[in-house]
């Protein structure tokens, strides 16, 4: 079994499951602004997510010789360690229930607000009981200043958030005698949907322009998810629900890991980082396909109705969708094998992913384009506090004893 051992191979973790898990929501609300069900897109990320755990298990976890302290993946599946499992599958619930409400608040709020309020929850609760369950080998007074930038910078998301409505609203109030035609397209010549002309089958029409008012109503008409109309709280509230799912899911793999409340047998080896993800994992798609498979034919926010047919049919943006549960997998397990080696408070450090899911938001869907001067201002603000709050997070990584 290969175990991370060196503060430096855990930052080295963390920075790559930081690239990872900034990128697949990304992907995500990629696919639902095309249009495609959030439904059928969890449904083919669930399975590369776990695919992905498992490709960790039986290659992280099988190299080298096993012994009776360490044993390999193989050989715990059959030890009698069912307390820790049960921790790392309570893990995997709570944040497949984050996953899939961060899925419908993409659309609400936006995916640079989302990130960023329910990672600064992820930390200001996460990383607190993570220091008490690592036993304080995290710096206190490093990591507790950076919690309280990231509580700083929920409440700043939460103004980006109001300021960045307000300006779309007098976006579309000046938008005048412009009206939307069936499908959310402007009828009023301003030519701001893509893609060939529907009268005469040739030629392509001109592409409306992020952060216009006719880029709003394009944007309304095609994606997955109706927005308009609705209240800028149902997205915070989302928000808040999914950050508070996604504070508990460290905590609970950190107690799998690390027994720290000695629930196992005398001579039980804990278990591993690769036995934990495994069975974090399969309760994480568990939950995924019960309740997206409930959501294909009860949908919420008024999304059309569906079924198991026309979810296999649909091949539109699968491969997309697939790509994402890859990077989620693969950055989860990252992430608790720097945990693991350098202390789980540390690595939530990978909440950072907001400035790469940021970058993605500004760079592909014209998030923030042609917004107000203080809109502006809190975004830069909102960011700028997440920076230092990570980097003093990081700063904070201590050493784990074995």
């Amino acid at each position: 079994m290969y175990v991370v051992e060196s503060k430096g191979g855990a930052i080295a973790c963390m920075l790559l499951a930081l690239f990872f898990l900034g990128t697949w929501p990304a992907i995500l609300t990629l696919l639902e602004r095309r249009g495609r069900l959030p439904q059928h897109t969890y449904l083919d990320y669930t399975i590369t997510n776990l695919l992905a755990a498992v490709i960790i298990a039986f290659t992280f976890g099988e190299f080298g010789h096993t012994n009776d302290g360490k044993p390999n993946f193989l050989v715990q599946l059959s030890q009698n360690n069912w307390p820790s499992v049960l921790f790392a599958m309570a893990g995997g619930v709570v944040l497949s229930l984050g996953n899939l409400s961060t899925q419908y608040a993409w659309a609400f709020v936006g995916l640079s607000v989302t990130e960023v309020m329910t990672s600064s929850i992820t930390v200001v609760i996460g990383t607190t009981l993570n220091y008490f369950l690592d036993d304080k080998i995290n710096r206190a007074e490093i990591l507790f200043p950076g919690v309280a930038c990231f509580l700083i910078a929920v409440c700043l998301g939460s103004l980006v958030h109001a300021s960045n409505a307000k300006d779309n609203q007098v976006k579309l109030n000046k938008l005048g005698d412009s009206h939307m035609g069936k499908k959310g397209s402007l009828s009023d010549g301003s030519n701001a949907k893509e893609g060939k002309d529907l009268e005469n089958g040739t030629g392509k029409v001109e592409k409306a322009k992020a952060g216009t008012a006719s880029f709003l109503i394009e944007l309304e008409g095609r994606r997955a998810i109706k927005v308009f109309g609705k209240s800028t709280f149902i997205g915070l509230a989302i928000c808040l629900f999914a950050g508070f799912c996604f504070s508990l899911f460290s905590p609970a793999f950190n107690l799998a890991t690390n027994d720290q409340w000695h629930t196992l047998d005398d001579g039980v080896p804990h278990l591993s980082v690769y036995t934990a993800f495994f069975y974090f994992s399969c309760s994480c798609f568990v939950i995924a396909i019960i309740l997206n498979i409930t959501f294909l034919y009860r949908p919420a926010f008024n999304l059309p109705r569906s079924s198991i047919k026309a979810y296999l049919n649909d091949w539109d943006g699968r491969g997309w969708a697939l790509l994402a549960g890859f990077l989620c997998g693969f950055g989860n397990g990252l992430q608790f094998m720097g945990g693991q080696a350098a202390g789980y408070a540390a690595a939530d450090a990978v909440q950072a992913l907001p400035l790469v899911s940021t970058f993605w938001g500004v760079l592909f869907f014209g998030e923030y384009r042609k917004s107000s001067r203080r809109t502006y201002i809190l975004l830069i603000g909102m960011l700028s506090m997440f920076v230092v709050a990570v980097g003093v997070l990081m700063a904070s990584a201590g050493h784990r004893k074995h």
